[in-house]
């Protein structure tokens, strides 16, 4: 089997496979029996035309990818740094090819680390750049990836960094609005009412919202703002229910009330609800991915209520695999690290100089990853498909699949990512 290359080993156990790990190690790909891991399969997959139409890879030589993580950083980040990479090293695994060479390199979560440790990766003859974590830091890794040709897919949530072969596998804020709205409206529901967070966050998802009513033949009858503390929500919330009080008179009662939201706001937000007599049976509530926090089902008003968000299956059979072979839960985010990965294994069989070419890391058709259907673009944004779910009492329920294939009326775009989780 394959071995981790390393100064330091620390000892870890991988089911059916020993691998001693360095902290700044080479990783090959190794697996007991020459297969993936016993019980697991690998999530991203290519959607359409097979990647690659070329020979055994062992024929041409290893292929280097680097994964840039602030493993040493201060504070929970270096935990979650150590999730992303035990990520990665899965997918590894899972696709059991020997020929590839997973380098992971600490930025220390600083700029210069980042620059650092892209030099070294590009000087090992790394193919493709995974990571960094941070904005300034996947602006000063790409500052050296750009110079030597070699594309990088990051995790940071900041568009400012994307473009000129800097991919972000980020979810984009407001990415999943046209899909809760085209799903509303498909209902019957088209009249809506929004409560919009006066946050950044907020700014984007009221564009794609508008937008996405439009588009879907819908009309918005009232909007307001609400900051984030309890106080501050009355009174906008006070201003919907006479809005919707005043279109019930004229004959055009609201039907769908928008709120993005998360767990810091909606559980407040919800109690607001039965204040002010909105009657939740007959106004539906939507809102965004951020309403996929555990214990939403706890505020009765949201039951029932519907979201866009990845189809929580792929997330809870990555973390089945995850825990069974490192023993703990995998920080949210990993499955960004395990598909990045994945994707990489994926292409890594065409020859050398047509596996990460722009043509391939943005095909059309996209890959099939850990939270569903994605696929990246020409200016470094990614594209999601989303599943509905409903809220319920002990945890959301699927009432409408995500899409199997990417279609040009499925998912909108937009100009900016989603705040959680925020690492700009």
């Amino acid at each position: 089997m394959g071995l981790i290359k390393g100064s330091t080993p620390i000892g870890q156990r991988l089911r059916h496979a020993l691998c001693a790990l360095g902290g700044l190690a080479l990783l090959s790909g190794c697996a007991a029996g020459g297969g993936a891991v016993p019980g697991t399969t690998a999530a991203v997959s290519p959607q359409g035309p097979a990647a690659s139409t070329a020979g055994p890879l062992e024929k041409r030589g290893r292929v280097k990818i680097a994964l840039l993580l602030p493993l040493t950083a201060k504070g929970g980040t270096a935990k979650i740094a150590k999730g992303l990479k035990q990520a990665g090293e899965l997918a590894v695994f899972e696709f059991d090819n020997p020929s590839v060479v997973l380098i992971a390199r600490d930025t220390k979560g600083t700029p210069e680390g980042a620059r650092a440790a892209a030099e070294s990766a590009v000087r090992h003859g790394a193919e493709l750049v995974i990571g960094p974590l941070f904005s300034k830091s996947v602006a000063a890794a790409a500052a050296v990836t750009r110079a030597a040709g070699v594309p990088m897919i990051a995790f940071s949530s900041d568009r400012s960094v994307a473009g000129r072969g800097v991919y972000l596998l980020s979810f984009l804020a407001g990415q999943d609005v046209p899909r809760i709205v085209s799903y509303t409206a498909g209902q019957g529901r088209g009249t809506f009412a929004a409560l919009i967070p006066k946050t950044a966050y907020g700014r984007v998802v009221e564009a794609a919202f508008r937008q996405a009513v439009s588009q879907a033949g819908g009309r918005l009858a009232a909007l307001e703002y609400y900051p984030l503390d309890a106080n501050g929500m009355l009174d906008p919330v006070r201003r919907i229910k006479a809005a919707m009080v005043n279109a019930q008179s004229a004959g055009a009662p609201i039907d769908a009330l928008f709120i993005p939201g998360g767990a810091d706001t909606m559980p407040t937000m919800a109690q607001l609800m039965p204040y002010f007599e909105i009657d939740t049976k007959q106004v539906k509530l939507i809102g965004t991915g951020d309403w996929d926090y555990a214990n939403i089902g706890r505020e009765k008003p949201l039951i029932g209520g519907w979201y866009a968000a990845p189809d929580p299956r792929g997330w809870r059979a990555f973390t089945q695999r995850y825990a069974k072979t490192y023993g703990t839960v995998p920080p949210r985010i990993a499955s960004l690290a395990y598909d990045a990965v994945s994707l990489a294994m994926a292409l890594a069989n065409n020859p050398p100089g047509q596996r990460y070419t722009p043509a391939n890391l943005t095909r059309i058709s996209g890959f099939a990853g850990v939270d569903g259907l994605f696929r990246l673009h020409g200016d470094g944004t990614s594209e999601r498909g989303f599943a509905i779910l409903e809220v319920q009492r002990f945890g959301p329920r699927v009432i409408d699949p995500a899409p199997s294939v990417f279609g040009p009326a499925q998912i909108s775009r937009t100009d900016a990512f989603r705040p959680a989780p925020a690492f700009n």
